[in-house]
Parts: structure tokens; sequence; C-alpha cells
């Protein structure tokens, strides 16, 4: 069976994100896309595609054979965009981050439920290569029992246009939502949360950098995020009982990408072997090098397929979005540095 998709919004995200992948899946099918401005350039890209693209935004929303749209705009745009997805009886995707406040959430949320449509955020950085790397080792108990985790993506981006934007513009919303959702995904919620979210290269814009405790029974998860960081950090660091799993280097898959492949292409967003992640136990004089698994953005739409069509379990459960939202949610409410008991 073709689960038939709709996408509102033309821009990066779709354009990068979401159709290399979507186009390359024989039980997807793209029939429309919505621009509120046509970009002509672009849409001809796609001419061998079948593809319909319009200016007018009932056309998705009233088409009988779409099944899925998938909302690719901007961060403020996406709860009422879902909404009325939702009210025209469509199942819903949705960019990250999900919405900008838990209370539109929870409304989208408890309308999905009561139309008993499927509701979800792209949370495709549950399949970056390297995390799947960490996710392995954890799985296997590689180094024992955890003890402590941190995860950095980081940049050296020393200049930077002036951008007054809301608090839900900033770094903690763009990219905290990957960080904060992986390790979700993994442990659930946290039962305290230490923030440590500012702007450090120019205080009238939104955050562009935070360091973020979850603890949770037994251990806690660091992630953090710099635009002026000029060495790098490992991506993950694992210490646990045994041992401890260091692994350099984030996933290739935007990287090959923004040079124009596409994601079948021989060798697309394989990790080198020098970045592959190696796992120290204490009791062992040799190294464990563990080869990296490949990433795969276009498995968000394939978990989608198996949920819509077949009833599977959804990847990003409504638990997860909420516990999700509330963390960020109350990073950027009062001051920084501050303790939050969830």
């Amino acid at each position: 069976m073709i689960l038939k998709v709709g996408f509102i919004g033309f821009g990066k995200s779709a354009n990068r994100y979401h159709l290399p992948y979507v186009l390359l899946r024989d039980r997807l099918e793209v029939k429309m896309i919505y621009s509120r401005t046509r970009k002509r350039d672009l849409e001809s890209k796609y001419l061998d595609s079948g593809i319909v693209f319009t200016d007018k935004l009932d056309e998705i929303l009233h088409d009988p054979d779409i099944q899925l749209v998938s909302i690719c705009t901007s961060h403020a745009s996406h709860f009422e965009l879902a909404k009325l997805c939702l009210e025209n009886k469509k199942h819903v995707l949705v960019e990250k981050p999900f919405t900008t406040t838990l209370e539109e959430a929870r409304e989208l949320i408890h309308l999905a439920d009561k139309n008993q449509l499927i509701l979800m955020p792209f949370q495709n950085r549950r399949f970056d290569s390297d995390f799947l790397a960490l996710k392995k080792v954890i799985q296997h108990k590689g180094a024992g029992e955890i003890v402590e985790i941190e995860s950095h993506f980081d940049y050296f981006r020393p200049d930077f246009q002036e951008h007054k934007g809301k608090s839900y513009d900033g770094d903690f919303f763009g990219l905290g939502v990957h960080t904060i959702d992986q390790l979700v995904s993994l442990f659930g919620r946290p039962e305290k949360v230490y923030y440590d979210i500012r702007s450090i290269r120019n205080p009238n814009n939104p955050d562009d950098y935070y360091h973020v405790e979850l603890f949770y029974k037994g251990f806690k998860a660091i992630v953090k995020t710099s635009h002026l960081v000029e060495t790098p950090y490992p991506t993950f660091i694992l210490h646990g009982t045994k041992g401890s799993f260091v692994k350099y280097g984030i996933d290739k898959q935007e990287e090959c990408l923004k040079a124009g492949m596409s994601p079948d292409e021989p060798g697309f967003g394989l990790d080198p072997e020098e970045n592959f992640g190696v796992l120290s136990i204490a009791e062992s004089v040799e190294e464990e090098v563990i080869p990296t698994p490949k990433g795969d953005y276009g498995r968000i739409y394939d978990e989608l397929y198996e949920t819509i069509i077949h009833g599977k379990n959804k990847l990003v459960s409504n638990e997860e979005i909420l516990t999700v939202l509330e963390i960020l949610e109350k990073g950027i409410q009062g001051e920084n540095p501050k303790v939050v008991t969830l």
C-alpha cells in the first residue's frame, strides 16, 4: 500500500532533510507541496517526480488522497499548521521543535488522539550514526553500568549576525531538542535538570550556548553546545563501572546532503574509520574499536509508515514529546543557571 504525503513548506528543511529520503521510498508518494510563495527554480528539480506544487494551503488540506502531511516551516507556525491538518483528518509529522510551548503540544496531542490520528515530531537525529554507536554500547552494557554520559554538538563560528529573535529561536530549542530527545529516547524522564543557557557572542541574540545536565537515578547525562569551540570535543563520552566509550565526529549525513549527494549514492553518510568509537575496559589491555552503524534519516518515514498503515507504536511517544518540550520550556523560563525538579 502506498502512503501519500503532502508537504507544507518548501525551504531548506524539506529540500535537504526530507525529500531526498522520501523520494527513494517505494511505499511513499509525495503528491503535493505547498509553499506560500512559489519557488520555480527549486520546483524544476522535481519535474520527473510528478509532484504538484501549490500556493493554496486548502489544496493539501482538502485532498482526500493525502494521508500524511509533513510540516517543514518556521518554529512559530508549527502549532497552527499542525492543528489545521489534524482538524482536516490528516496524520502529521512536524519538524523540530514540535511546538514552541508545552501547552501547545498538549493541545495537539489531545486533538490527534480525539481524531484517532498519528502525530509525531521529526526527531531525525535518533538515526544519527554516532548516536546509534552510543546506543549499541549502552544496550550491550559494554562499559558496565552507566555513571555519566556527555553529548556535544559544537561549532566554531565567531562571526554572527544580529538576530533579535524569540527565546525559542535560540540553539537550545534548535539543537538541544535533538540531544535532549536522544537521551529521553534512551532513559525517559529525568528526575532533575540543571540549566546554564546563555548567549556568549551577543547578549541581545537568542542563546548560542547551553550546558544542561539531566539527572537520572544513579547517573547523569550532560548535553552541551557552543559556537566558540575551536578544538572539538568527542561527540559522545560514556563512563561506566567497567570502562569508557569515546566517539569523535558527528554523523556525516548532513555534510553529504549539503554537498548535493543523494542518500542512495555509494559512500553517503559513512563514518571514516578514524572516527570510530573506542571502548576501553579496565581489565583489558586492548581497546575495542566500535564500527559506526550507518545513519538514515529516512527511517523516520519508515517508522511512520508502519505506524499509520500497520498500527505499530509510534517511534516518538506522546510522553517523550511532552518530556522534551517540558525540559526545553523550563530551560528558557526565568534566570540561568538553575536546577529544576521535573
